[in-house]
């Protein structure tokens, strides 16, 4: 073997890095036990605040030396291989930031009749196009008005310097789509905080593709009522004045007195807290790295008569002197809690908690003024031994309790370069908000003045004259990223970009624990199931295959945690799938070794040609496989994402683990014995002496399909459709479970009257007292509101059965634009991974019918398995069909190409062995020498997702069920569809040849 230390070299690097990164994962239960034990109690039950609260005690400090290198319980849980939420419980949900609104506030809220009935249009081609909306509002805007000018509704003060009358429609657009841009970008910065804020561990945000829609994923959520309120409010840009460090000493000192007077009688009881020397908060390294982050604090001077600058090192002194009363060094209440800052006062981010609750309390307010408010920084400053703190500001109030000014005030701010170069930002007020500016910084010269986004302070730089004209140009040490951030946080409160939730699910912990131990069974039983196989089939070569299968779990495992990706249900079924699809390439080398070794070769020859002629073999069905996969991941979301991660690397690593460890392990095992067995006695006489003619069976097969497809679809049309799930029709879906068995027919007959006769679907799921409920009442409206009446109507239809205490386990919603939206992404994917196979068999076996015979037999089985979905479903058996059904589809797409590659790769090869002889002869041979492999291969991957189907859950029940179509039905297109139909297309020359014997 060519480079063999080369590979064992990366395989020692590989396994280490994956135990490294999966060591995290070790170290991150370790600490979660420790936990679990610390609050628990002498009667086994678990205090799960003091358990939490033992979490955050140990947030910011080492637990994990490696190698010197010490590591905090933060940073481990950031390395660890998280959970989905299928396995963990939580909320996922998709936002859409509506661009509707974003145009309608751009033309001043035009009441313009053709703007308006060109909006409603746009609005209505979105439900069937893919485009952005902007360009369907032009073309609806050219529809309605032929010759209308946009510039005269946008020629307006607020896009004053972008778009003037005489702007041309195009010109209009494209400053309409900056903005929408804009508006979107902000939306996820500010949603980002919000999460960031919301004190959830591992939540995951992020923008999906170049659509307005963003995804957030928040694990244990056990509130979505709060989550759904703060995800869809608008942001709140203020400007608030800033109370003096020495104005605010004197209070301070009273809290002191009066809190330490509570703790000595034993009405204050702190518990642990973060107690850090002082001047760690304040080192140079720190405040350096907080000037970087607070980017408003960098403002050095403006444009105007008048300046802002961040505050001077004469300020931060005096603010220290001034909160020296605070006798900051002793053991006080207050001494514990907070800590001496650059700009005033501050805490450690542990505490901030435990100090929210203090100023709550009744006595406590009583001590400050009622225009007094507090409010912390957005972004901590890291002092020593990583600990981080947040600064403490004291706001003033109005007489009406608001802020003198708000974002409405703003008009544009974007980020610009000086007249040395230097990255800036520009910021333009409303004629209204230009006077209160410059009444706001008129009357705090000297003093600060706080920006503050949803209640947290971004920035408050000293104000060190009046602004007139409502020009600013706010300049500092900025990097161009920071100066976009500040314009992006100066915009955020000008224009309204709503959002509207239009995918939302909600998963319980015990629905989560029970898919845990769901994927777990179903993992362990599939593995030992294609172990015992193997072994018993191929003897010490089934042994070999074993471990390199187990190395293939290992790294899957490992890879999934260098990337930070989390495991997921149907990413436990992509490993269980990658389980029986491993052992194809091992099969494909043993049956080689087989055919060679009946040649009379030696050992060493035989081992030498059964890996170098399955080379090529195995690399074009991983190829197609792993194509299939990119392209799940591409065009999916949610589940199909995490099935399609963990496939694309099962794929790469069982290629590189049955290529070449198993090989090194062959070898070694060679080497050391002396001989080598594939064989047992399981094995000995199977698939020997085979007679079939499988072109004489072609049309026989052509007539059976045909047959079972039509039945299928008029069984389709019989049911009234497809047998659609939430992701595809739209609707919202609850599981339910009760005490004791229940009939889905009586639960559905309660709801229909709340659900008022809308489409309604109720089925047991999983257990005898578990429902699916599934209703597209209110489907177009994806409101908060609809959701809580809908919601309302559910408990009030399951009142009748409150002695079995009803209770939701999930629940999900999907609107009815997402709906189409996943549909035709859905359908893009199928042809697209057609397409691409249809190309890259075509170059590998440079001739368009294998392509046409391969892409004919995937669109067998992709349609054989709705077809046979809808035929059980006429008879009661009914599965849904949804995103997980499609990643079904498309994983039998990637399975069957590869078993047709594999028949094609010994076509080719036989026909490359006899060019003189018609294709039609050689194909029997080629089918008859890979039967063996084909039915091996199918038969392990059918065994695996029998097993998932029995011990996957209900939520893989469809899937896995799909599966089993597929895998029956894609080994018979292999044989009877893809291979026949290349025969049939191939024309042929008409020279007799005599007629090759089967043997």
């Amino acid at each position: 073997m060519r480079n063999k230390n080369f590979i064992i070299v990366m395989t020692l690097i590989v396994s280490a890095l994956c135990l490294y990164y999966l060591s995290f994962s070790f170290v991150a239960r370790s600490v979660q036990k420790d936990a679990e034990a610390y609050a628990t109690d002498a009667q086994g039950n678990v205090d799960h605040a003091k358990q939490q609260s033992y979490l955050d005690s140990v947030w910011k400090e080492p637990v994990y030396n490696f190698l010197g290198a010490e590591y905090t319980y933060q940073e481990v849980k950031e390395s660890e291989l998280g959970l989905g939420l299928d396995l963990r419980g939580g909320m996922h949900v998709v936002l859409e930031v509506s661009p509707v609104e974003i145009i309608k506030s751009m033309s001043g809220n035009s009441k313009d009749p053709n703007f308006l009935k060109a909006l409603a249009r746009a609005q209505e081609m979105q439900k069937n196009s893919q485009e952005k909306f902007t360009s369907l509002f032009a073309e609806a805007f050219r529809e309605v008005e032929p010759d209308g000018r946009l510039s005269r509704i946008f020629s307006n003060t607020a896009n004053r310097g972008k778009i003037s009358y005489e702007s041309s429609n195009a010109e209009v657009i494209d400053v309409i789509d900056v903005e929408v841009e804009d508006a979107i970008e902000r939306s996820f910065n500010i949603l980002r905080t919000r999460v960031d804020k919301f004190g959830v561990n591992q939540p995951n945000i992020q923008r999906l593709g170049n659509s307005g829609r963003i995804q957030i994923e928040l694990p244990g959520i056990d509130n979505p009522d709060r989550v759904r309120k703060l995800l869809q409010g608008m942001a709140n840009l203020e400007f608030w004045e800033v109370w003096n460090p020495e104005e605010v000493s004197p209070y301070f000192s009273q809290l002191d007195n009066h809190l330490n007077t509570e703790e000595k009688a034993g009405r204050l009881k702190l518990g642990r807290t973060s107690m850090q020397a002082p001047q760690s908060a304040a080192t140079p390294a720190a405040t350096k790295d907080a000037a970087a982050d607070d980017v408003l604090a960098q403002a050095a001077a403006t444009t105007d008569s008048a300046a802002i600058a961040s505050a001077q090192t004469a300020d931060t002194a005096a603010s220290v002197t001034a909160l020296d009363s605070l006798d900051m060094g002793q053991t006080g209440v207050l001494a514990r809690l907070f800590t001496q800052m650059p700009g005033g006062i501050g805490a450690n981010t542990r505490d901030t908690a435990k100090i929210n609750e203090i100023f709550h309390r009744a006595d406590v307010r009583a001590i400050f003024p009622p225009n007094m408010k507090f409010l912390w920084a957005v972004k901590p400053l890291v002092g020593d031994n990583r600990q981080e703190f947040v600064e403490l500001y004291a706001v003033k109030k109005g007489r009406d309790g608001k802020a003198p000014m708000t974002g409405d005030a703003v008009n544009d701010a974007r980020q610009d370069f000086d007249q040395n170069g230097q990255p800036e930002i520009n910021m333009t007020m409303t004629p209204a908000g230009s006077k209160r500016w410059a009444k706001l910084t008129g009357d705090n010269v000297g003093r600060q003045v706080a920006i503050v986004l949803d209640n947290y302070v971004y920035s408050a730089p000293v104000v060190q004259g009046e602004i007139t004209g409502g020009n600013s140009s706010i300049s500092g040490n900025f990097t161009i990223e920071e100066a976009k951030d500040l314009a992006n946080i100066l915009k955020a409160g000008k224009m309204p970009a709503p959002t509207r939730i239009v995918e939302e699910a909600i998963v319980g912990p015990s629905l989560g624990q029970e898919a845990i131990n769901q994927g777990l069974i179903s993992t362990i039983a599939g593995l030992i199931m294609v172990i015992i196989f193997m072994i018993a089939y191929y003897a010490r070569g089934g042994f070999i295959a074993d471990l390199a299968l187990l190395f293939n779990v290992f790294f899957i495992l490992g890879v999934l945690a260098q990337f930070g990706a989390a495991l997921t249900l149907p990413g436990i079924a992509g490993i269980v799938l990658t389980l029986g699809m491993a052992v194809d390439a091992n099969v494909l080398i043993f049956e080689r070794m087989r055919e060679e070794s009946l040649k009379g070769l030696s050992m060493r020859e035989v081992i030498n040609k059964g890996y170098d002629k399955a080379f090529s073999t195995i690399l074009d069905a991983n190829v197609t496989t792993f194509l299939v996969g990119f392209i799940l991941y591409f065009f999916g979301s949610g589940p199909v994402k995490g099935f399609a991660i963990t496939l694309m690397i099962g794929i790469a690593t069982s290629f590189f683990t049955s290529v070449f460890i198993s090989r090194i392990l062959v070898e070694r095992a060679f080497k050391k014995s002396g001989k080598l067995s594939f064989g047992t006695v399981l094995s000995a006489n199977m698939f020997r002496n085979i007679k079939f003619d499988v072109m004489k069976f072609r049309k026989p097969a052509y007539a059976f399909s045909l047959g079972v497809l039509v039945f299928g679809f008029v069984a389709m049309y019989i049911n009234g459709g497809p047998n659609l799930g939430v992701d595809f029709k739209g609707g919202r879906s609850y599981v339910v479970e009760f005490d004791q068995a229940i009939a889905a027919s009586d639960v559905r007959s309660a709801l229909l009257d709340d659900f008022e006769s809308a489409g309604t679907e109720v089925k047991t799921f999983g257990a005898s007292n578990r429902v699916k409920i599934t209703t597209s009442w209110l489907a177009d409206d994806e409101s908060i509101q609809a959701d809580e009446k809908v919601k309302a109507a559910l408990m009030q239809g399951l009142e009748q059965y409150s002695n079995q205490t009803p209770e939701v386990l999930s629940s999900s919603k999907v609107g009815a634009t997402m709906a189409d939206d996943i549909q035709k992404t859905a359908l893009v994917a199928i042809l697209l991974a057609l397409v691409g196979i249809f190309i890259y068999v075509m170059i590998r076996f440079s001739k368009w019918q294998f392509s046409l015979g391969g892409v004919i037999a995937l669109l067998h089985d992709a349609l054989m398995i709705i077809a046979i979905f809808s035929i059980f479903d006429l008879f009661g058996v009914s599965y849904e069909m949804d995103q997980v059904f499609i990643a079904a589809v498309l994983t039998i797409i990637g399975f069957s190409i590869n078993d047709t590659v594999v028949i094609f790769d010994r076509v080719r090869e036989y026909m490359n062995d006899n060019p003189n002889k018609p294709l039609r002869e050689l194909v029997n041979p080629a089918l008859i020498s890979t039967f063996s492999r084909t039915i091996i291969t199918s038969l392990t991957l059918f065994i695996v997702v029998v097993i998932l189907f029995i011990f996957g859950g209900e939520v893989l029940r469809g899937f896995s069920f799909a599966m089993i179509i597929g895998v029956l039905a894609g080994t018979y297109s292999s044989l009877f569809i893809a291979t026949p139909i290349v025969v049939d297309t191939v024309k042929e020359k008409k020279t007799p040849v005599a007629s090759a014997k089967v043997a």
